[in-house]
C-alpha cells in the first residue's frame, strides 16, 4: 500500500488524497504536523529531505515529492481516468492552469511564508490575511480569463474533462473560503469548483475530513 506523507490543511497534500481517490488507489495517511515541525525530524528527512508534505513511499521504497510530480506519477502508472488530454497543445494548456496555481497563486499563501511574516517581519494577523486574500485575488483574476476561455460548460478547467488543474484548482478556492475571499467576481472559478466537489472523489479529500483534522 502507498504511503502518504501528508497535512489535512496542506493544499499540496489535498491535491495528492484526489488524485489517489480519482485513481481508486488505497493508501496509508502519513500526517506530520507542521506546526509541531514534525516535518523537520532527522526521521521525516530521511524520507523527504525537502523536508516538506507531500511525499509518497511505495512498496519497494520509493519516495516521491512534490505534488505535480507525484500526481504526474501515478497518471502514467494508472492511466484511467486519464488527467492529462490526448494532444501536446491540450497537455501544455492543462499544465499552465495548474502550475499558474500550483507554482504562481499557492507559494506566496504557504504556511511557512505567511509564519515568515508574522515572526521575522512582525506583521500582525490583519496584515497576514491581507497578505494572503491580495495574492489569492491576484492570481484568480488571470485564472477567471483563463477558465472561461477553455471551460466547456464550467463543469471542468478545460474543455469539458477531468485533468490535473481540477485537482489544483479545489484546494485553492478552498483556502480562499478559508479567508473569506470574495468568490463573486470569479463566477467560472466557482461554477467549476462547485461541481467538482460534488464528486465524492474530492469530497473524500477535503481537510476536514482527514484523520488528522482539528
Amino acid at each position: 500500500m502507498l504511503k502518504l506523507y501528508t497535512l489535512f490543511r496542506s493544499s499540496a497534500a489535498y491535491r495528492v488524497r484526489i488524485a489517489l481517490n480519482l485513481k481508486k488507489l488505497p493508501y496509508e495517511s502519513i500526517p506530520k504536523a507542521l506546526a509541531k515541525g514534525e516535518h523537520r525530524t532527522p526521521e521525516y528527512l530521511a524520507v523527504n529531505p525537502q523536508g516538506l508534505v507531500p511525499a509518497i513511499e511505495t512498496d519497494d521504497g520509493l519516495v516521491l515529492s512534490q505534488s505535480l510530480a507525484i500526481i504526474e506519477y501515478l497518471n502514467e502508472l494508472y492511466p484511467q481516468p486519464p488527467l492529462l488530454p490526448n494532444s501536446a497543445l491540450e497537455r501544455a494548456r492543462v499544465r499552465s492552469i495548474a502550475l499558474a496555481i500550483a507554482c504562481d497563486i499557492h507559494p506566496l499563501n504557504n504556511l511557512r511564508v505567511l509564519n515568515y511574516l508574522r515572526d521575522r517581519l512582525g506583521q500582525d494577523e490583519a496584515d497576514v490575511n491581507a497578505w494572503y486574500r491580495h495574492w489569492i485575488v491576484e492570481g484568480f483574476t488571470g485564472l477567471e480569463t483563463e477558465l472561461s476561455r477553455h471551460s466547456t460548460a464550467r463543469r471542468f478547467c478545460h474543455a469539458d474533462a477531468l485533468s490535473i488543474a481540477d485537482v489544483c484548482l479545489v484546494p485553492q478556492v478552498f483556502n480562499a473560503r478559508r479567508f473569506k475571499v470574495d468568490l463573486t467576481p470569479f463566477p467560472t472559478i466557482a461554477a467549476i469548483s462547485a461541481h467538482l466537489e460534488a464528486m465524492p472523489e474530492f469530497a473524500a479529500a477535503r481537510p476536514e475530513v482527514q484523520p488528522d483534522a482539528v
